[in-house]
């Protein structure tokens, strides 16, 4: 087993997409790249139940902003209560321009934002951004 497989296959990821489709190609991408503990959340109110019951908080959070119910703002503010210490990459289909004022609300409110993208998210962008390559 290679570093970078070795690397991946001990991160866990918290994915929060209201689209099954894109929650389901996230799943399959972090896959790829070997990432063997992955949730799945549909909104933010869903995220934060998975987050509060896990043993220990993931190392990554992948989270859309436009979501029904908590968007990805709201849980965004959810997780900087609770001194979320990992990393987050924020996507979005649509508006490019909200997508910096939510890297900027995160910053701001003392979160870790590795990047904002646009859907789809490539696995090579995908793994490069969290620190390990696509095999």
């Amino acid at each position: 087993m290679n570093q970078t497989v070795l690397q991946s296959s001990l991160q866990t990821v918290l994915v929060l997409d209201d689209d099954e489709f894109s929650r389901e190609i996230l799943r399959k991408k972090l896959e790829f790249l070997g990432v063997k503990e992955i949730y799945m959340a549909h909104d933010g109110r869903d995220g934060l139940a998975i987050f509060d019951t896990l043993a220990r908080e993931p190392d990554f959070l992948i989270c859309d902003i436009f979501m029904p119910d908590m968007d990805g703002i709201e849980f965004m503010g959810a997780l900087a209560e609770r001194k979320f210490a990992g990393s987050v990459i924020l996507v979005t289909g649509v508006n490019r321009d909200m997508m910096e004022v939510a890297q900027y609300i995160a910053s701001m409110k003392g979160l870790r934002v590795l990047g904002t993208f646009t859907k789809p998210l490539h696995h090579e962008t995908l793994g490069k951004v969290m620190g390990f390559a696509a095999s």
